[in-house]
C-alpha cells in the first residue's frame, strides 16, 4: 500500500464549501464530519488525539479539556468571526495558534440585521401566517399595525465592522443614530452625524435597537429585565450577534406583557434549543443563526479557514490570527 504524501492531518467539524476543502486537499490529509448535528463532543475528543489542525464551527467547544487532549495540535481555525468557544489563553499556553474569519460576513450579516428589523416592524411573519393559514378576510383600516421606519432612532450597540454597516444602511430612512461602543467612531459621525452615547441613553431613546457586541463575561445578560422595561413601549430589539447578551427568559417576559413591541433574534442563548415561550409569540422573529448564510459569503469563509489552518500548518502567521503571541519565540516564515 502506497503511503500518503500528504504532511498534515486536518479534521473539520462540519462540511463547508468545497472551494475550502480543496484548498486543504492540495497539501493535507482532510477528514469532514459528516452529520449535520452538532459533532459528539466525546467523538471530538477522539479526534484532537491524532490531528495538527482542526476548522471548527462556534458550536464546538474547545475548551482547555479538548485542547489538553490534542497533543499535536498546531491550530484551531474557527469558521466564525467569534471565538467565544474557544479556550484562547489554554490555546496561547500550549503554542496552538487560534484563527477566524472577521470582514467577509459583515455586510451580509447586516442586511440579515434590517430584515429582521423590518419583518419586526412590519410584521410581515404574522402576516405569511395569516394568509398560510387562510384567515385573511379582506383589507380592514386597523388590521396588522405595525411602525414606520422613516426619522426613527436606531441604535448600534457595538460600532465594529458589522455595527457600522448596518448604521450605513439606515440613510435611505433618514434615522437619527446613536451608538454605544467603549471607542469612539468618527466614521460614523463623520457620515451619518451618529453620535455616541452611553449604554442608558441608547437603550432610552431608541425605537430599533440593534446588537453587535460580542460575548464576554460583561456582556452576558447585558440586556436583562432591568435593562427591558427602561426602553421605550414601541422599542424593536434586533440580535445577530451572541443570543447570551440577552437574558431570553427576561425577554419572553418582556413581550408577552409588551414591554417593548417586538424583537428579531438570529442568534439564542442555548443554541439550538429556543428558551421556552419565544416561539409562541407573535411579537418576535426568531432566525436559525443564518446571519452569514448568502452563497458569496460562506465560500469566503471556507476559503480563510482554510488559508489560516494551511498558513499555521506551513509555519506562516495566517492573516487573522487572534493570538499571535502563541508563536512567541518560534521561527516565522514569510
Amino acid at each position: 500500500m502506497a503511503m500518503s504524501t500528504k504532511k498534515h492531518k486536518v479534521f473539520i467539524t462540519r462540511k463547508i464549501p468545497e472551494v475550502g476543502l480543496d484548498l486543504l486537499r492540495e497539501n493535507c490529509e482532510v477528514e469532514v464530519f459528516e452529520g449535520e448535528e452538532n459533532i459528539p463532543y466525546q467523538f471530538l475528543l477522539e479526534k484532537l488525539k491524532e490531528i495538527d489542525g482542526i476548522i471548527t464551527l462556534l458550536s464546538d467547544k474547545m475548551d482547555k479539556n479538548a485542547l489538553s487532549q490534542a497533543p499535536k495540535l498546531r491550530v484551531v481555525s474557527n469558521y466564525a468571526v467569534g471565538y467565544d468557544n474557544i479556550d484562547v489563553p489554554y490555546a496561547t499556553s500550549r503554542g496552538i495558534v487560534v484563527t477566524n474569519t472577521p470582514g467577509v460576513l459583515t455586510d451580509a450579516t447586516a442586511d440579515l440585521s434590517w430584515a429582521l428589523l423590518m419583518a419586526v416592524a412590519r410584521r410581515i411573519v404574522e402576516g405569511d401566517r395569516i394568509m398560510r393559514e387562510k384567515k385573511f378576510s379582506g383589507w380592514s383600516p386597523l388590521f396588522l399595525l405595525g411602525q414606520d421606519l422613516k426619522g426613527k432612532t436606531l441604535g448600534i450597540l457595538g460600532a465594529g465592522r458589522i455595527g457600522t454597516a448596518v448604521a450605513e444602511r439606515s440613510v435611505g430612512w433618514k434615522m437619527t443614530i446613536l451608538y454605544y461602543d467603549r471607542i469612539a467612531n468618527p466614521y460614523l459621525e463623520k457620515t451619518l452625524s451618529a453620535r455616541r452615547a452611553s449604554f442608558t441613553e441608547l437603550i432610552q431613546q431608541s425605537d430599533f435597537i440593534s446588537i453587535h457586541l460580542p460575548l464576554t463575561a460583561e456582556t452576558k445578560h447585558l440586556i436583562n429585565e432591568q435593562i427591558l422595561q427602561q426602553m421605550k413601549k414601541s422599542a424593536i430589539l434586533i440580535n445577530t450577534a451572541r443570543g447570551a447578551v440577552i437574558d431570553e427568559k427576561a425577554l419572553v417576559k418582556a413581550l408577552e406583557n409588551h414591554w417593548i413591541a417586538g424583537a428579531g433574534l438570529d442568534v439564542f442563548e442555548n443554541e439550538p434549543e429556543v428558551t421556552p415561550g419565544l416561539a409562541r409569540l407573535n411579537n418576535v422573529v426568531l432566525a436559525p443563526h443564518i446571519g452569514s448564510a448568502t452563497i458569496q459569503t460562506r465560500q469566503e469563509m471556507a476559503k480563510i479557514a482554510a488559508m489560516n489552518l494551511i498558513d499555521a500548518l506551513e509555519g506562516r502567521l495566517p492573516k487573522f490570527t487572534i493570538n499571535p503571541e502563541a508563536l512567541k519565540g518560534k521561527s516565522i516564515k514569510k
